[in-house]
């Protein structure tokens, strides 16, 4: 029986054979910049699972980010001292969910909420709060007040702050520099229309920050809430008899139906993330009894119907080129970011994502990964211990020498003429906390000593929000805290 030719789900599962189209080796090579002026949905193409994943997400034509996500904004904030308890916090959620309607045939409004929004104004003051104590602490008021958001939304984020700031500290407001760097052009218009006309400091850059190309050398505050779980991954499996990574391709036949196939390792951003976790000790997911004896992998894949291929995993290269970004162009960055640690209904695999939709006011998660492009929402969990590894690596990395040869020198108050690490670090003292960086040639703390930056730190969710929310405001009436209480699944980088 011949299916109809616009399908939404087309694969019911991994599986360890997938054949492509034998006519795959002909399909054109393509990446998802590549495809950013195509109208439609490309057929003939293969391509890796992250430009497969960053395409359906935010191709400005059919991405699910650019034509279909709706962000969950609550026009006024809830009185939470007003509220009775946590079910009746829910229910006030799910009538404000009801007001966007009831969908019709096909798949439904992409609405998706944060917890900017359901917190507001609160939850935007508390991570002002964390920001603006170590700015008070280290530059004020030497230095502006430097902020770059990355998915910044409907903009709410940077009005709760902004708000903020204002109004509680209004000789750090009038320091502010506040950049949104925004890839989906509808969404940078609607923070256009919200902020500039009451925070004059705000300036939008629609543009991705995977293209961005201009350093900031002052000291400035990188903000990101709620993003990098929709950054792309690739795919590896491991062949079980040598434990060699292959690297998955995604191939898209004439009539659009998707087949995966693997191959050696070329890419050069998932060997350069597989090298940087090999140095920094993180195993890969293989049990260790196969890691460590050829002689059972031998056994093991030579048993009836046993695979040849480990289960996919799912790295988070487009991850590793956010930090190296960080590095590069923001040298003197202070990171604020959070995410999910964990997530239910995730599709098979190692660290695999939700793929779901709204279908007739409910969500429908499904069980794989490849789908109609445009329609589904793709998102990861992260590892935040390990993600603190990473970032605090390639900060320590020197950088490449034509950028250094670029810098011009940048006169600071708090800078100094002559180098304090002229005689070494170790000049003053011989120990070097192992939770501060390397201090930077020619900046000195308030003390005037070469004191490296504290290295980030992982926290809960409520572990953060008690260190820098006001509680009170978000208190029910039972003594329940949902600004504590829910989001269990998410961590923050600080």
């Amino acid at each position: 029986m011949n299916q109809p030719n616009d399908r939404i789900n087309y694969n019911d599962g991994y599986s360890f054979s997938d054949i492509p189209d034998p006519e795959h080796v002909n399909y054109r090579r393509v990446t998802a910049n590549d495809l950013e002026g195509e109208r439609h949905p490309p057929r003939r193409v293969k391509m890796l699972v992250r430009d497969f994943i960053e395409d359906s997400l935010y191709n400005p034509n059919y991405g699910y980010f650019s034509k279909q996500a709706t962000i969950f904004t609550a026009v006024e904030p809830l009185n939470f001292n007003q509220v009775r308890n946590m079910s009746e916090f829910e229910a006030e959620v799910a009538k404000r969910y009801a007001d966007y309607g009831v969908d019709g045939d096909g798949p439904g409004k992409q609405i998706w909420h944060t917890p900017t929004e359901l917190l507001k104004p609160w939850y935007g003051r508390a991570l002002a709060r964390s920001l603006v104590s170590e700015y008070l602490l280290k530059y004020f008021p030497y230095e502006d007040f430097v902020v770059y958001e990355i998915g910044a939304g409907n903009g709410t984020l940077a009005l709760d702050m902004l708000d903020y700031l204002q109004e509680e500290y209004p000789d750090v407001y009038e320091r502010t520099r506040y950049n949104i760097i925004e890839i989906s052009e509808n969404l940078a218009n609607l923070q256009r229309q919200k902020l500039q006309t009451t925070h004059s400091c705000v300036t939008i850059h629609n543009k991705s920050i995977f293209r961005w190309d201009v350093r900031e050398p002052a000291p400035c505050y990188f903000v990101a809430m709620e993003v990098i779980d929709n950054f792309a991954h690739d795919m590896i499996r491991y062949d079980l008899r040598t434990l060699e990574p292959y690297q998955g391709l995604v191939t898209i036949d004439a009539n659009g139906d998707f087949s995966t196939y693997y191959t050696k390792i070329t890419d050069p951003l998932i060997n350069s993330f597989l090298g940087l976790r090999r140095y920094l000790q993180h195993p890969p997911p293989i049990y260790r009894l196969l890691e460590l004896s050829p002689k059972f992998r031998t056994f093991y894949t030579n048993l009836p119907f046993a695979p040849n291929l480990s289960p996919p995993e799912f790295i988070p290269t487009r991850l590793l080129t956010l930090l190296r970004t960080l590095r590069r162009h923001f040298p003197r960055h202070r990171l604020l970011l959070s995410d999910f640690s964990s997530l239910p209904d995730t599709i098979p695999g190692v660290n695999s994502p939700v793929v779901q939709t709204r279908y007739q006011n409910t969500t429908v998660p499904c069980t794989t990964l490849f789908v109609k492009q445009g329609y589904f929402d793709i998102f990861f969990p992260t590892n935040f211990e390990r993600l603190r590894d990473m970032y605090e690596h390639i900060l320590a990395q020197p950088l490449p020498s034509a950028d250094l040869a670029q810098q011009v020198p940048r006169v600071t108050p708090l800078g100094t003429t002559a180098s304090p690490l002229a005689e070494g670090n170790t000049f003053f003292s011989s120990y070097h906390p192992k939770t501060r960086r390397p201090p930077v040639d020619g900046v000195t703390s308030s003390s005037g000593l070469p004191v490296g930056e504290r290295k980030s730190a992982v926290f809960s969710h409520a572990e953060f929000m008690k260190t820098y929310a006001d509680l009170g405001r978000t208190r029910l009436r039972s003594g329940e805290n949902p600004l504590l209480d829910t989001y269990a699944n998410v961590k923050f980088l600080f």
